[in-house]
């Protein structure tokens, strides 16, 4: 029994020398991306790196000499695994702080609440993470990106940052609503995001998608887009990137700058420091009202396409120019016994001789014969079964300005008849009705 200890004795020695050995052994070193408070480290300091542990989501790294008052023992310390970034070596570590170094010591506060962090540098990237208003992220590095539009549909100032927050959250955020400031290290007055209230899903199928004019989903559901009228820039914007709200339909744009965006129930939120509130109706409709100078309320309401307004373009363009390329494939020369020679290029253009008839009722003395065709109206209903489509001659003129002739046509196996439509006919773009005493001109195809 006297011999058992002596025994042990060097099997305890390697066991100590393991264990104190595993906790020196250097793993590595890495750069500081966020400072810490005690000791004030600032970040871009590059720090021997011990033990990397998975369970307690740390660093075990070392403290400098300059930063070791008061702490005594090993000089290590505990930094969260997404505030350290490990490097290959010491001197990757060094290239890497060098790299760092210009955005090393940069933060910001945030002056927006809801303000969006966002899956890549653009306005319509996935939102990652919404910050609260005062919270405080780290600025990483500098980021391409297309600028925050402001109110008056011009790029905001600021630039796109990769940014951090205090929990280790990663994405890409607009400067346009952040204060940057400089941190050397030591406390710093970052908001516990914890304490505010839950993430509100609702609101997020308002700001993730685009909300047009209500009028486009009518277009859209009676197939009658007017190309004139139709754009990506009207709608109602959010504007969660730059703390704007934005109302852009034709004859109205105003611009609603607010602090955040606070829900009052029932799929409805108000955008403080404004007027302007929301309520959802639907996945795919938004009210939206606010008080004008008078004092009345107005509301306003939007839609959300099943298809981008880029799309819809692209596909109505390419609808009008079919039709377009079917009258001038039977074509593209047509020929009246009364009415002249009308006949088409393949860019639209057209030219027409011998109309003289047809002024000044139809086509004004001051017409030329020259000009280009637009396939921009539709036809109601009740027209669709004896008509093919309707169409505007836009006439070149001797004062320089265009001319409109607007006509229903229908292609047939030998030629091609008109009807004129006059402006009580019209709505807008649809054609509506004949007139008691129409003028119908008949072409035949041939040169």
């Amino acid at each position: 029994m006297k011999t058992l200890p002596a025994v042990l004795f060097p099997i305890i020695l390697a066991l100590l020398a393991c264990f104190f050995s595993s906790c020196t052994r250097l793993l590595g070193y890495g750069v500081l991306l966020w400072s810490t408070e005690d000791p004030p480290i600032p970040s871009g300091t590059v720090l021997p790196v011990y033990i990397h542990s998975n369970i307690d989501q740390v660093w075990v790294v070392g403290i400098p000499e300059d930063y070791r008052s008061g702490k005594g023992g090993l000089g290590k310390m505990e930094i969260p695994l997404a505030k350290l970034e490990l490097a290959r070596s010491k001197r990757a570590a060094e290239e890497r702080a060098a790299a760092f170094a210009e955005y090393a010591r940069t933060y910001a506060e945030n002056l927006q609440d809801g303000l969006p962090i966002r899956e890549n540098a653009d306005n319509s990237a996935r939102r990652v993470y919404r910050l609260r208003g005062g919270e405080i992220v780290k600025i990483l590095e500098k980021a391409e990106g297309n600028a925050a539009i402001g109110a008056d549909g011009n790029p905001l100032p600021g630039s796109w940052y990769k940014v951090m927050t205090e929990d280790g959250s990663a994405g890409y955020c607009f400067s346009y609503r952040l204060r940057l400031f400089e941190h050397e290290g030591g406390a710093l007055a970052v908001v516990e995001t914890e304490k505010h209230e839950a993430e509100d899903p609702e609101l997020e199928k308002v700001l993730t998608k685009i909300w047009s004019p209500e009028v486009y989903g009518n277009m859209v559901n009676e197939g009658r887009i007017d190309l004139e009228a139709f754009s990506n820039h009207w709608g109602f914007s959010p504007g969660q990137d730059t703390g704007t709200a934005r109302i852009n339909i034709y004859n109205l744009d105003r611009s609603f700058t607010y602090t955040g965006i606070r829900s009052t129930g029932n799929r409805s939120w108000r955008f403080e420091g404004t007027s302007l509130q929301m309520t959802l109706r639907s996945d795919r409709v938004l009210a939206v009202q606010y008080t004008e100078e008078g004092g009345g309320m107005r509301s306003l309401v939007f839609v959300n396409l099943s298809v981008e307004t880029d799309d819809l373009i692209v596909q109505e363009t390419g609808r009008r120019e079919h039709l377009f390329h079917t009258i001038y494939t039977q074509g593209p020369q047509f020929t009246s016994n009364n009415y002249g020679t009308l006949s088409f290029a393949e860019d639209g253009r057209f030219n027409w001789k011998g109309y003289e008839l047809l002024v000044p009722q139809v086509i004004p003395a001051a017409a030329l014969g020259s000009g280009f065709i637009s396939m921009d109206l539709f036809l109601a209903s009740s027209l669709a079964e004896r008509y093919e489509g309707a169409f505007s001659l836009n006439f070149d003129s001797i004062n320089g300005d265009l001319i409109t002739a607007r006509f229903m046509y229908s292609l047939e196996n030998q030629g091609f008849r008109l009807e004129f439509v006059p402006e009580g006919s019209m709505e807008g773009r649809l054609v509506t009705r004949r007139t008691a005493s129409p003028l119908i001109i008949y072409f035949f195809t041939g040169y």
